[in-house]
Parts: structure tokens; sequence; C-alpha cells
């Protein structure tokens, strides 16, 4: 039994895949934005997220499982803009020179240029602290001049991971690399909440936030076609550019009297006078170039009835002294040969 990657034809495989917003995809981020709206209504209002806040800051992850403190240290840097946006823009690099196509890199351009502004302002905007610099017990910590609502490690880790599979040619791939995007961005959360450096609501609603980016994708992929369009149009120009700097060979025109026959070149074939302008010689007609050379006309093809009988006039060889014709009898007075 054939799969559905097997029933797609090669050459279609290997062309990007452009997702659409379809009802499905819709209804999701429909969805997704209610929970993020949601999460910044309960946090603001100090009900039950900020009291879930609480119980896993004074619990105390990192003092519960220190073994694994080291090891979380590094694992965290998965989430962090540069190290991961460097790491993945390489691979679609490399993507774009196979492909022949700039969408992979414009596409991870234009999800962080989306994260930037959404997750940018909103932590911003709310100001909240981190549990570390959190001044009162059960106090949502809103508008005191932070950065941390909602998680930028987790927000990054679920749009730059999430992009490889937003770019996946196949349905297989694509399940893969949205699993294992999942998993990583689920990781990364977990752990700034382990480290102490988020609340588990900054998570929760970094999952929300880095979601909706990958979501509204497709509603910028005909402005993602165009600038592909228009950055292929000025390459195309810079480079004619640079060739038509390079020094051309321009033949010297010599000055020709006016009026004066142009002898024709190489490649070009005479031109013949009309028949009229033509004289006679020797039955033929004889017309001038415009160089001044003679031109014979071509005769009117005539069939071989009309034509003159060819009787033949002796041998065709020159007349030689020791040379006997044949028929001839010997002798010093052997003939020159058939009149």
């Amino acid at each position: 039994m054939r799969t559905n990657d097997e029933l797609v034809p090669a050459e279609e495989r290997s062309q990007p895949v452009r997702p659409r917003m379809t009802r499905t995809r819709l209804g999701i981020f429909v969805a997704t934005s209610v929970v993020y709206v949601a999460i910044v209504v309960g946090v603001l209002t100090t009900s039950w997220p900020v009291r879930f806040d609480w119980q896993v800051m004074l619990f105390r992850p990192y003092k519960q499982w220190p073994e694994i403190h080291a090891f979380l240290d590094y694992f965290v840097v998965l989430g962090q803009r540069g190290p991961t946006a460097v790491a993945v823009a390489a691979w679609l690099g490399w993507c774009t020179y196979k492909q022949k196509t700039l969408r992979p890199l414009l596409v991870l351009g234009t999800s962080l240029l989306l994260l930037n502004a959404t997750v940018g302002a909103a932590k911003i905007g709310m100001g909240r602290l981190g549990p570390h610099y959190a001044t009162a017990v059960g106090s949502n910590e809103m508008f005191a001049g932070g950065d941390i609502f909602p998680s930028g490690h987790t927000a990054n880790a679920v749009v730059t991971w999430g992009v490889l599979a937003y770019l996946a040619t196949t349905p297989r791939t694509r399940r893969i690399s949205s699993v294992c995007a999942a998993m990583l961005a689920l990781g990364v959360g977990m752990t700034t909440v382990y480290l102490g450096t988020h609340w588990m609501s900054d998570v929760t609603l970094g999952w929300t936030a880095g979601l909706l980016v990958l979501l509204a994708l497709p509603w910028f992929e005909p402005l993602m076609a165009r600038t592909e369009a228009w950055l292929l149009g000025v390459w195309l120009r810079l480079r004619s550019g640079r060739l038509l700097t390079a020094p051309v060979s321009v033949p010297v025109a010599t000055s020709v009297p006016l009026g004066a026959p142009r002898a024709p070149a190489d490649d070009e074939l005479p031109v013949r006078e009309p028949v009229g302008a033509g004289s006679r010689s020797g039955g033929g007609t004889v017309a001038r170039v415009a160089d001044g050379r003679t031109h014979l006309l071509p005769r009117p093809h005539t069939a071989r009835s009309e034509r003159s009988p060819v009787t033949p006039a002796g041998s065709r060889r020159p007349p030689h002294a020791d040379r006997v014709p044949r028929g001839t009898p010997f002798g010093p007075s052997a003939g020159r040969g058939r009149a």
C-alpha cells in the first residue's frame, strides 16, 4: 500500500509547500487567542494563575533536584534568541541554496519580526517582575518595570524550532518536526520555571504567543512572495549593471565617401543588379555588383530535348609528340590524332 508521500510526484515533492489559512487553522488561531486573553486577565485580576505561580515558586524546584541544575543551565540555551536563530538560519540558508528560493529565510525573518513586535510589546507594556525580584507574596507583580511576561525563551523556542516544521515539504516530515519542536519548547519553558527565572503563567503565555505567530504566518505568505520577487529583481539589476561596466571592444568605423559602393562582408552574398541594367556578353547577361565585379546571371533551365546535340570531338588529351593515337599504324608518319 502506497503512502501519501509516494502518491505525490517527485517534482512536486521537491517544491516548497506554502500553507494556507484553512478553517481548521483559523479555528485553532481563534481558540489560542482566547487562551492568551484568559491568561492575561487571570494575572491582571490576581486570580488562580497567580496563586499557582506562588505555589511553584515557594516549592523551589532548583532545590528539590539540584543534580540536574548544571545540565539545565546549558539546555535553556535552546530558547535564547541568538544561538537558536544562528543555527536555524544556517540550516535554512542551505535549504535556500538547494531549493533555489529565498522563502525559507524570509519565513524565518518574518516570524522573528512578528515575535519581537508582539512579545516585546507585551513585555514592556505589562512590566511584570520575575520570581527572584518579587516584592510581596501573593501579588501579581504587574506594571513594576519588569520584562518577563510572557516568557521570551519559551516563545522563541516555539517559533524558531516551529519554523522548521512549518517549512517541511512532506506531511510525515511536518509531523515529526512538529513533535520535536513541541518537546523542545516544553522543555525550555519548564527549565525556566525550574531555574526560577519565570512564573508558570509567563511560560504558559509564552507558549501561546509563539503558537499564535506560527498560526498567523499563512497571512504573510503573499507579502513574502512579493518580497522574494522584488529581491530577485534587484539582484538581477545589480548583476546586469556589473556586466555593463565591463570594457567592451567597439570596432572603429572608417570614413567612406558618400555614394561609394560598399564591399560585401565575409558572410554576406553579393547584391545583384536588375537584369535590365546588365550588358550582354557572349549570349549571357553580365551584371555588375556593388563592388564593380562582373557576375553572370543564371540562364533559364532548358530540357534535354531542347539542347543542341553533343558529338564527340576527338580525344580530350592534348597532343604529344611521343603519344601514338589508338588505331593508327606505327611509323614515322603516324597521325597526330583524329580530326
